[in-house]
Formats: C-alpha cells, sequence, structure tokens
C-alpha cells in the first residue's frame, strides 16, 4: 500500500481509496489522468490549505478567527468570493460564540454525516478551547480535523503573545498531531491529515500551523502525501484482512451449538457504516441485538429482533437478555465499564464469546474471547452472512425469541403515568410519536440524554449524537448545528438538560444567525439532575452545588433575545400533545422549556461497579431480581 500511496495525486476520498486498491501501472495510468487543474500555480500557504479542504471534500467550515489565523480565513473569503463568480458552491465559515462549539460542531457534522467535520482556530486560547471536543472525538472515534493557527516559526518556545504548547497539549488527546515548521510539506500534511482521520478506527487529526507558513509562497503541487509506512501497513492489514472460510465455520459452528445467541453493537459498527451488513446477518439468522449508548440506530429500534439498549442505563430486558445468553457476538464495541461494569460477571452464562473489531487493541483487553476477527465490520459481517447462507444454515431460536418477548412484555420502560407533574418521558415519546424514529437527536449530557436514549426510536444510523464516552455537558446545542449543516432538509432536534445546555448556551445566537431550523428542548428540573440521584442515591440526599432552584436564569427570555421567535415555556400536562405539534411544525428555529417533575429518575440504573442482577429498575418497572438498597459506590468506582 505505501508504495502506491505515493502516486496519490488530486483525488477525492471515494477516488483515493479506488487508487490504493489498483496495481501498480493501472494507478500510475490513473494518476497521469487525474491531475489537479491548480497544479503548478504558485499559492500562499493558507492558500494551499484552503485548497485541500475544497479538495477533501469539506463543504463546511467552524470556526473562530484570530490574529495566528487570519492568513487562512482571508484565503477562506477569497476563495468563496471566486466561487461565488464562477457559480460554484462556497465552503461557508461559521462562526460560534466559542471555539468549543466549533469543535463540537464540526464533531456533530462529522456524526451526522460520516464525513470528515472541519474546525479552524486562532492560536493560544483559541486552540485551548478545543481541547475538549478534540478529546470527545477521540473517545467516540469521530473523523475530525482541527487547523491551529500558531506564533511564527521563530517565537515558538518564547510565551509569545497568544502561544500555546499545541502538541504537547493535542497529541495526549487526538489521534495524531501535526506541527508544520517546513512550509514544503504543508500541503501534503493537510492531505495526510484527512486520511488518518477518516480510516482505520476514526478519530480528530490536529494541524498546528505557524503564522509564517500560512504566509509562505510556494509551488502548489497538486498531489502527495507524507509518508507514514507503519500506519498504512495496518491499514492495508485491516483493510484487506478476510474470514476464512475455516474461520466462519469455527463462528457458525459455536452459533449452532447456541440456543440463546445475542449480538452486542457498539459505535464501531456505525463509524464502520456497516449497519446494512449487520441487520443482514442479523435478520438472515434471526439473532437478537442490543446496543450500546453509542450503537443506537445501527439497527432499527422498531424491528422485533431489536432488544434496545444494555448497560448502566440500559433497558431492564435488554440487561436480562445479557444475563441469559449463552452467546455473546460482540461488534464495534468496546466491553466499556457502562456496560460491564464488572467484567467477571457480564453476560455470566455466555459458554462462547465471539468479537469483531476494526481496532485490535480493544481484543481481549477487558473480556476474554473465544473468536476475534479484526478488519473491516460491514466486510466480515457481509463474509459471515455469505457463508451461513451458502452452507444452509438456519438456526431454530423460536423459544429464545419467545423468551425475550416476555422479557420486553413483562420488563418494559414505564413511568408514573398518573402524576400531574409533567414526566420528561411522557415529552420524548411525544415528540417521538410525531416525528416517528426519523430526527436526528443531538442531546447534551445527563439525565435527558439517557431519557432520550431510552424513549426515542431509531430507524437508521447517524440520527442520535451524543457524547458517550467523555460525557461532555453542552455538547448537544453545537452538535445539532453542525447536524443541520450536514443534513439541511432533515428534522433536527436538542434534547437538552437546563445544567448541560448553560454550558454552551452561546450557540442559541449561531442558530438564528444562520437561520438553521434546529429545535431546542430544555427539559428543565432545576439543577444537575444525573447528580442530585446519585445524590440522593449514594450521599444520603446531601444537594452539594447540584441544585440550581435559585438560579436567575429565564430560558424563555433568554432564547428570545437570541433570535427565537417561537419560543414557549410548557409548565401543563394537558398541554403537551398541542405544544410539541407546534414546536415540532414551526418552520424555523424553535425553543422550548418544559417544566418537569424535578424528581424523576433515570431507570433502570446499575449502579457503578454493579452487575446486573444488582439493577435498580425503580417504582414502575418490574424487577427480575429482589436487589437490596443501593451501596455506596467504593472509592476505585467510576461515577
Amino acid at each position: 500500500m505505501h508504495g502506491t500511496a505515493e502516486l496519490v495525486v488530486w483525488l477525492t476520498p471515494c477516488t483515493f481509496f479506488r487508487l490504493i486498491a489498483m496495481s501498480e501501472p493501472a494507478a500510475t495510468q490513473f494518476a497521469a489522468a487525474a491531475r489537479h487543474p491548480r497544479a503548478g500555480t504558485t499559492m500562499t500557504g493558507a492558500e494551499m490549505i484552503v485548497q485541500v479542504l475544497a479538495d477533501e471534500g469539506t463543504t463546511v467550515i467552524f470556526g473562530y478567527s484570530g490574529g495566528a489565523i487570519l492568513p487562512t480565513y482571508d484565503a477562506v473569503f477569497r476563495y468563496n468570493r471566486e466561487q461565488t463568480a464562477g457559480g460554484l458552491p462556497q465552503m461557508p465559515l461559521i462562526v460560534p460564540a466559542n471555539e468549543q462549539g466549533a469543535g463540537f460542531m464540526a464533531a456533530g457534522y462529522a456524526r451526522a454525516s460520516g464525513r470528515v467535520g472541519v474546525c479552524i482556530v486562532t492560536s493560544g486560547p483559541g486552540a485551548t478551547n478545543t481541547v475538549t471536543p478534540v478529546r470527545d472525538s477521540m473517545a467516540d472515534s469521530i473523523p475530525m480535523i482541527v487547523i491551529c493557527g500558531q506564533v511564527p516559526t521563530g517565537a515558538i518556545g518564547t510565551d509569545a503573545f497568544q502561544e500555546a504548547p499545541v502538541p504537547a497539549l493535542m497529541g495526549a488527546v487526538a489521534k495524531h498531531i501535526f506541527l508544520v515548521t517546513d512550509p514544503t510539506k504543508l500541503e501534503a500534511t493537510i492531505r495526510t491529515a484527512f486520511e488518518i482521520a477518516r480510516t482505520g478506527r476514526p478519530g480528530p487529526v490536529v494541524i498546528d500551523v505557524p503564522k509564517d507558513v500560512q504566509n509562505w509562497s510556494g509551488t502548489f503541487a497538486g498531489e502527495g502525501l507524507l509518508p507514514i509506512p507503519g500506519y498504512r501497513k495496518r491499514l492495508f492489514a485491516a483493510a484487506h484482512a478476510a474470514i476464512e472460510t475455516d474461520e466462519a465455520e469455527q463462528f457458525f459452528a459455536m452459533l449452532a451449538a447456541s440456543r440463546r445467541p445475542l449480538l452486542y453493537v457498539g459505535g464501531g459498527a456505525v463509524n464502520g457504516e456497516a449497519a446494512a451488513a449487520l441487520r443482514d446477518f442479523a435478520i438472515s439468522f434471526g439473532i437478537p441485538v442490543v446496543t450500546t449508548l453509542m450503537g443506537i440506530g445501527v439497527f432499527d429500534t422498531t424491528h422485533p429482533l431489536s432488544m434496545s439498549m444494555l448497560g448502566m442505563h440500559g433497558a431492564a430486558f435488554a440487561n436480562y437478555a445479557v444475563e441469559d445468553c449463552d452467546m455473546l457476538i460482540a461488534v464495534g464495541a468496546r466491553f466499556d465499564d457502562r456496560v460491564a461494569g464488572v467484567p467477571g460477571k457480564f453476560a455470566p452464562q455466555a459458554k462462547k464469546i465471539a468479537h469483531l473489531d476494526i481496532d485490535r487493541a480493544e481484543i481481549n483487553k477487558v473480556k476474554r474471547v473465544d473468536w476475534s476477527h479484526v478488519g473491516q465490520l460491514r466486510e466480515a459481517l457481509a463474509t459471515l452472512t455469505a457463508h451461513g447462507k451458502a452452507s444452509g444454515f438456519r438456526p431454530d431460536l423460536a423459544a429464545w425469541h419467545a423468551e425475550l418477548a416476555e422479557l420486553r412484555r413483562r420488563h418494559a420502560m414505564n413511568y408514573d403515568r398518573d402524576s400531574q407533574l409533567i414526566q420528561p418521558y411522557y415529552v420524548i415519546e411525544e415528540i417521538n410519536r410525531q416525528t416517528r424514529g426519523d430526527a436526528i437527536i443531538a442531546t447534551g449530557v445527563g439525565q435527558h440524554q439517557m431519557w432520550a436514549a431510552q424513549y426515542f426510536d431509531f430507524r437508521q444510523p447517524r440520527l442520535w449524537l451524543t457524547s458517550g464516552s467523555m460525557g461532555t455537558m453542552g455538547f448537544g446545542l453545537p452538535a445539532a448545528i453542525g447536524a443541520q449543516f450536514a443534513n439541511p432538509k432533515a428534522l433536527v432536534i436538542d434534547i437538552d438538560g437546563d445544567a448541560s445546555i448553560r454550558m454552551n448556551f452561546g450557540e442559541l445566537e449561531t442558530v438564528t444567525t444562520y437561520d438553521l431550523p434546529v429545535k431546542v428542548v430544555v427539559l428543565n428540573n432545576f439543577g444537575d439532575g444525573m447528580v442530585k440521584q446519585w445524590q440522593k442515591l449514594f450521599f444520603k440526599g446531601r444537594m452539594s452545588a447540584s441544585d440550581k432552584s435559585l438560579h436567575k436564569k429565564d430560558f424563555v427570555k433568554a432564547a428570545q433575545a437570541d433570535g427565537f421567535t417561537f419560543a414557549v415555556r410548557l409548565d401543563r400536562k394537558v398541554d403537551v400533545p398541542r405544544v410539541v405539534e407546534e414546536f415540532i411544525r414551526y418552520p424555523g428555529p424553535a425553543f422550548l422549556e418544559v417544566i418537569i417533575d424535578p424528581d424523576a429518575g433515570v431507570y433502570p440504573m446499575v449502579g457503578p461497579g454493579q452487575s446486573y442482577d444488582a439493577m435498580i429498575t425503580g417504582d414502575f418497572i418490574a424487577a427480575r431480581h429482589a436487589v437490596k438498597e443501593t451501596e455506596a459506590p467504593g472509592p476505585s468506582q467510576m461515577f
């Protein structure tokens, strides 16, 4: 792969991967015919950055300006002016209230589209404000490019004005970091950054570009990548790793011996564009599916084989299915602490565990498995499906399906439907009824996030956007903005909490500035709801720093001040269906604050360091086990 990669010229992402798959003579001929139309022209470094962004399929840039990035911002302005004059699409630059918002907008764009999101910020505080979205994207395997301005090369390390050690900071949280000190390598660096961001296990790549490198002038080659042979060798191996016949036979021998198989699917299946292959595999052999928080939507939640989300706040019936299964098939999942809080007790009756993943490091990291495959999930699942069909494999899982149907009936999600207070679950059910599983749902982090995961339907992948591993409050609103730019005609809804939305509240103005039809719901329980729930359970009700009932913010007036003409407070249960319909149907930006029951909790709940047999189901969901009073988490256990 390294040998043919050196031939890359002006190619879209799709044609790049066509090229590396070609033979050397064919690739050489293809390269000669695909010469970049601007190759050989003189450009500044800033102009090269913008041209490569356009070549890589960038349709929108999110960012905030500043002294060290001004040359690139000026190049974006001039590029868009030229595009407009030629009747060609622009690459608009969207300005947020804060660079963290820009990073999360780029991440929301990437999560909703599968394309690489792009964020351009200035040096110093501009760069450091993007550390959180970079780490968030790394934790959830989201492809993103962050281009940071930097002080001139000669001033690096002198504590110059607005200088920050971006490589040291970002190197710890990004998939890769480049500091460009040789301007002749700038063009290849930008292309290579895209390659790294989108391939293998996706992730964020940061490019630190000193101001003098942006102002440098040189010849635009229109081709070329940096030599990263080790990475490309691993990528080539994963891309060409095939499940051999004997491996497939071993897998199906295990499956044939199983009477209660279960697919456990994570976000890797979404990132690997494996949804169609997964559905074909599951439906072909009748294997039920549970998903992680990040895997939601990869399998239609309304399908009879869907057993919903598992884990700390997963459906009771999903967790009981994990307890009962005798074979677990993990696909793009990593057995994290929110799912396998006690690895030794996770899937306790599973005699066999299989694991498919793009990242070799995840195999046997938490849970020992009996069969594994490292490679592209889409191709691996398609191979298994074809092998099973060709061999006439038709398991009789009727008894298992009947057991799961009974689990769904007996341990269904439920809440106090007779309460006179507005229950958050009811609001989400009503929104879901009207959107029918086709809306893009972004969330902040907290109770509202879990309620949305539990009570919304998702018929397709990339409709569910949430901060999973990092759990970053303030994610929802800017992510929804990014998703709306990725899908201009889609219905995009931010389900947020009063505490979470405060973190990036300034982005409400970004919604109205660009007249985006984003719908924002704030489920207001006057505080940090999830923290309060833990304080009630584990800290004897001491609400240390989590009760915000004395705060003075009027969310509706604040939304109106930011330009929302539809800004409504909903505080009567009887009005929920009508107001939700008006909110959804409103043609432009819409803001809805819902005053919910402040004591509403997230159930089921598996305490930290607990197994599923200690799951708390609350007052309205039937439990299979009698659970004693919950013990406070130990000093080494997670929040």
